[in-house]
């Protein structure tokens, strides 16, 4: 079975991040508030140190006109991360979308980074369900 997996819904003022230790379950973890960027990238690098993480997935939006684009800043920001696992990519269309779907019943709808996080769960079970076929 794959180690510890950590998908990353990487935005411009928060990072969601999710977390499946091998269980094929995806858990959503406290967002990371992005201040500036070497900030950002040292929490998650905390985050990615603390679970132990082999395989990071991160969410970019496929076959839209920004993929370059963002596997561009994704690399940039993985650099300063100094992760040396595995990189991989995930679509991420509609995620938020879906994450906030889910939220609805929620009765303080606020800003907090959930919907980040759920939108990396979300990212991190599409990955997933790749090998279970």
């Amino acid at each position: 079975m794959m180690g510890t997996i950590i998908a990353i819904d990487l935005g411009l003022k928060r990072i969601g991040l999710a977390l499946s230790a091998g269980s094929g379950i995806v858990t959503p973890l406290s967002a990371v508030e992005r201040k500036n960027r070497n900030q950002a990238a040292n929490d998650v690098k905390k985050v990615l140190d603390e679970y132990e993480a082999t395989t990071v997935v991160v969410g970019i939006p496929m076959g839209s006109t920004t993929e370059d684009e963002m596997r561009r800043r994704v690399a940039h920001f993985m650099n300063l991360v100094e992760f040396s696992g595995e990189i991989a990519y995930q679509d991420e269309s509609h995620s938020s979308q879906e994450a906030e779907a889910l939220m609805k019943g929620e009765i303080r709808y606020k800003r907090d980074g959930r919907i980040d996080s759920l939108s990396a769960k979300i990212i991190l079970e599409r990955y997933l369900d790749q090998f279970k076929k």
